[in-house]
């Protein structure tokens, strides 16, 4: 019995350098629009597809018949790792950044929609290369996932068994992951269509629409100002600000809406827990800026409710430099770190759904307390969680905490202040991007030193691939026939 079937990991690898080929190709059109230099996308594009035609050609005879879970766990980390690493080509070659250290940092930022950035000056970077900062975002927060869970079918293995173990409490929404994937797919091109078409009607041009529009549904936070939205006008804000709480949205609640099955959707038990969290967090930070600053009543909940918002839904867009509110704020902002979007969405961190189970875990426990004979089951979503599925969803809570811990000291090691190192880490493993400190909302990664940069690049593929997947592939058990 062989433990992993390497042809078919390679086949799938293939397929998905593909989709790769034909994202550095949309970049081109960019280039001549601007009057921009094509070959560093043309160079990329032929590199990245003649390793596509290569697997595919030594994969003819692959067995698809013989999918497992480990196949599945190895083709989700080398797939992203793959993406990533031909991510560097548009950047390296264009000279933008030379550093493959810091191209790999750029590449890893965009496709797991973190939207950190090591470019000093973003305002001076050509158009198609925004374009491709963007793109990396649009393609890694769901796009990317639903080409898959569309394309795999075609060689018989279910793009669902990928897409589950991407997440441990992922709602199912099959047996017809096919058509359920062009829907999602639907949905998120109309999302991306929508706020393409409300951002041109203010001040922002066509360009500017579509890069902002990337990476508020992707929820990644790549701008194309050094300011990110700050400079942007109050109508600007608000649009982003609503897209941004709805990418933070489960793509199976909008499955629901489609599909005109309300009951669903009102049965969300997440849904409804993220919705609060977003009005009492936004509430809260409103009502400190409203009471220790000069700020008027509309700019400071637009400036509160943004912010929360961009932070819970792990976007990382900024609308003002939220390192000179009061210190009450700040704190608060840095504890928003720790929460992520809904299960199912582009969001990044724990999400809300892990949070909500662990309230009802210290709700369940005082109730011991009072009443040691009661009944002890935790109930989501109206079903009672098997006791195994809620080991598992606390274990990764204190394993995102542990990671979290490790990763500060490691930082620290190498340099940096306890509060850039906290936060940059929490930001990264999170996926948000922008921290307190040197990395603050306004500052950039440019300055720290390359070690730095590698763990933070790790910690955002392992945010992304939610821990276990990656944890995985080192247990014992995993090379085990």
């Amino acid at each position: 019995m062989k433990l992993i079937n390497p042809l078919l990991i390679l086949r799938i690898l293939s397929i998905i350098l593909l989709i790769e080929t034909v994202s550095v190709l949309l970049c081109i059109p960019v280039a001549l629009i601007y009057n921009e230099p094509p070959e560093p996308f043309l160079w990329s594009a032929v590199f990245t597809l003649l390793f596509a035609v290569v697997f595919r050609f030594v994969t003819n005879v692959a067995d698809y018949q013989k999918f497992s879970n480990r196949d599945g766990y190895l083709i989700v980390v080398l797939s992203w790792l793959i993406f990533l690493g031909f991510g560097t080509l548009p950047y390296i070659l264009s000279g933008t950044i030379p550093s493959f250290v810091d191209a790999f940092f750029e590449s890893s930022s965009g496709f797991t929609t973190t939207g950190s950035t090591i470019i000093t000056d973003v305002e001076i970077l050509p158009h198609s290369i925004l374009f491709w900062r963007s793109l990396t975002h649009w393609l890694g927060g769901f796009g990317f996932i639903v080409l898959v869970i569309i394309i795999l079918p075609s060689i018989r293995v279910t793009g669902y068994q990928l897409f589950s173990l991407e997440s441990t409490l992922q709602e199912k929404i099959h047996p017809k992951t096919k058509s359920i994937g062009y829907r999602i797919l639907m949905i998120y091109l109309t999302l991306t269509m929508a706020e393409i078409l409300l951002l041109a009607i203010g001040e922002m041009d066509l360009f500017e629409s579509v890069c902002y529009s990337f990476g508020t549904m992707a929820t990644g936070g790549f701008a194309t100002k050094n300011d990110s939205i700050a400079g942007y006008s109050s109508y600007s804000q608000y649009i982003i600000m609503i897209f941004m709480f709805l990418a933070g949205v489960s793509q199976v609640v909008y499955y629901y809406i489609v599909k005109l099955n309300f009951r669903k959707v009102f049965q969300n038990e997440e849904l409804w827990f993220y919705v609060g969290s977003v009005v009492i967090a936004g509430a809260l930070v409103s009502s400190i800026l409203l009471a220790n600053s000069t700020d008027h009543l509309e700019k400071a909940i637009r400036n509160g409710f943004f912010n929360v918002i961009s932070l819970i839904t792990t976007t990382g867009f900024v609308s003002t430099n939220y390192l000179f509110w009061p210190g009450s704020a700040v704190l608060f902002l840095f504890l928003l770190l720790f929460t992520g979007g809904s299960t199912g969405s582009t969001t990044g961190n724990i999400k809300m759904a892990r949070h909500l189970i662990v309230v009802k875990n210290i709700k369940s426990a005082f109730v011991k307390i009072n009443h040691p004979n009661a009944l002890s089951g935790i109930k989501y979503h109206g079903k009672t969680i098997a006791e195994k599925i809620n080991i598992s969803i606390l274990s990764f809570v204190v394993l995102y905490l542990f990671i979290f811990v490790a990763g500060t000291l490691l930082v620290v090691f190498t340099g940096l202040d306890v509060v850039t190192s906290a936060s940059s880490v929490a930001a990264s493993l999170g996926n948000i991007g922008p921290g307190l400190g040197s990395v603050g909302p306004m500052h950039n990664y440019a300055h720290l030193p390359e070690m730095t940069k590698v763990i933070l690049s790790l910690l955002m593929i392992l945010g992304r691939l939610e821990i276990i997947s990656v944890f995985a592939l080192f247990t014992r058990t995993f090379w085990k026939v």
